[in-house]
Parts: structure tokens; C-alpha cells; sequence
């Protein structure tokens, strides 16, 4: 199953980390957090990106798991004119 996940971590994170964190985009905010996003294969995937995270010693502020079906129902509930 496929699904998109948001991670924020406390600092900025340089962007070459991106591979090593299996392709996740890496971008920063002006709070000076890192938000790494993008597709994971599955949970599995996500924890060895979480035990990557915990090897790098970075401060983990949130993660936003959203498997396909539950972006799809959001996306209904939030504009109930949507047509699949």
C-alpha cells in the first residue's frame, strides 16, 4: 500500500540527507524546523526512516501518516462536491 508521510524535526537538516532518508523531500520553515515528505512503501519503511532519524540524533517534533484511502476520504469530506 502505498501512503505519503510528513515528518517535522527540530532544526534544519541539510538536503543531502534526502537519500540516505529514502528520497524523502527535505525542506525547512521559518521556526527553523525540517520537514521531510513523500511517498512511504509501508509502516516497515517508516520506522527504518525513524531509526535513521534517531541514529542522526535529530529532535522529532511530528509524524503525519496518511495512507491512500484516508487522503481520499479528506479530500471527499473536505469538498463534498468532489467526484470520483
Amino acid at each position: 500500500m502505498s501512503a505519503s508521510c510528513e515528518i517535522v524535526v527540530k532544526n534544519h537538516l541539510d538536503t543531502d540527507w534526502s537519500g540516505w532518508l529514502e528520497g524523502l523531500t527535505i525542506t525547512h520553515n521559518d521556526k527553523g524546523e525540517t520537514i521531510l515528505s513523500g511517498p512511504i512503501r509501508d509502516q516497515a519503511a517508516l520506522y527504518g526512516i525513524l531509526v535513521k532519524m534517531r541514529d542522526l540524533a535529530l529532535f522529532l517534533i511530528s509524524v503525519e501518516y496518511i495512507a491512500d484511502e484516508s487522503r481520499t476520504e479528506r479530500i471527499n469530506s473536505d469538498n463534498p462536491s468532489y467526484v470520483q
